[in-house]
């Protein structure tokens, strides 16, 4: 074993979401156990229990009362893995934050060779299951296809947007607030504060206890985040760019279709009153406006977020080896 003083004075902080893992967390903590002693690193878990309806929970409070390192966190109902890692950021105060799953698919073993690059001069290092040990067409192939698409539209190019496991410098996560599903997108949010980003290749085992939480379902929901995440990092500050261009469209449609009408008035040898143009002029006007005021309605909020009080994404039922002081 490493003596501890050896190693970096830097805190770990393993966050680990779970939800219905009831029979992969004992030997998911052992794995886990063993290879933070085994490097003799400074280190906590976090462990956020999403609303489990097994009994998780319990087990969670048994490892936490026979290991103090171990912090529990338990969510009042499901709230999902974007809380989750959300809260786990919350409770947490480490230097680097290590997310992982309970599953046993991410294999502990690699938290080494994720901090190896870390010191290489990153802020973050994200996992790549280069030889994943899921189904092709359900799960392999549409994560493909999002990672590609997700790279191509937020600049950020990496291979798996989807593995939990990553290492992250506390100080490009500390001011991120986490809503929706967005913890997927986290090394784009990371970015955005000047983040060095790399990825490596990372181990993968096929589940053996429990179903899988994700499904086509869920891959659905890709495209519509990434529409909140282009908005945000591009409009986040303006929305009334966005609200007040469409309304510019608008407006040229309408005056469009009045000089059409005009055009039928004196040249046409129709009445325009016998043609859908009043109607079409009437909704191009009507929704222009409208964009508009959405747009200065969108400007007020994002002062009034900027400026109101910190609202979190979920509720805390209680805490184990948590003092009120240690939430960040």
């Amino acid at each position: 074993m490493v003596d501890i003083q050896e190693k970096d004075d830097d805190l770990l902080s393993v966050i680990v979401p779970v939800f219905d893992e009831s029979e992969n967390l004992d030997p998911f903590v052992e794995s886990l156990l063993a290879v933070m002693k085994q490097e003799g690193y400074r280190y906590e878990l976090v462990f956020v229990n999403d609303g489990s309806t097994d009994d998780s929970a319990e087990k969670l409070d048994a490892i936490a009362q026979r290991e103090p390192q171990c912090k529990v966190v338990h969510f009042r109902r499901n709230f999902g893995q974007t809380a989750a890692m959300m809260a786990g950021l919350d409770y947490s105060r480490g230097d680097i934050v290590i997310p992982i799953d309970a599953d046993l698919q991410n294999d502990p073993a690699d938290i080494p060779r994720l901090l190896a690059k870390l010191d290489e001069g990153y802020d973050l290092v994200s996992g790549w299951r280069q030889n994943r040990k899921d189904a092709k067409l359900t799960r392999k192939l549409p994560s493909w296809l999002a990672n590609k698409l997700i790279s191509r539209i937020s600049g950020v190019h990496l291979s798996d947007y989807g593995c939990t496991l990553k290492a992250y410098r506390r100080s490009v996560v500390s001011d991120l607030k986490l809503y929706g599903e967005m913890h997927r997108f986290l090394p784009i949010y990371a970015s955005w504060s000047g983040a060095r980003t790399t990825e490596i290749p990372v181990r993968h085992h096929p589940r053996v206890h429990g179903q899988s939480k994700y499904g086509l379902k869920r891959v659905l929901k890709v495209p519509l985040d990434l529409i909140v995440v282009k908005f945000l990092s591009s409009y986040a500050q303006k929305p009334i760019y966005v609200f007040g261009g469409f309304a510019l469209l608008n407006g040229l449609g309408a005056l469009i279709t009045f000089a059409v009408m005009v055009y039928f008035k004196f040249w046409g040898g129709k009445s325009f009153i016998a043609t859908p143009l009043p109607v079409l002029l009437a909704m191009f006007v009507l929704m222009g406006f409208i964009s508009l005021l959405m747009g200065l309605i969108a400007e007020l909020l994002v002062r009034t977020y900027h400026e109101s009080q910190d609202k979190k994404t979920y509720l805390v039922r209680q805490t184990v080896n948590l003092e009120a002081d240690d939430r960040r």
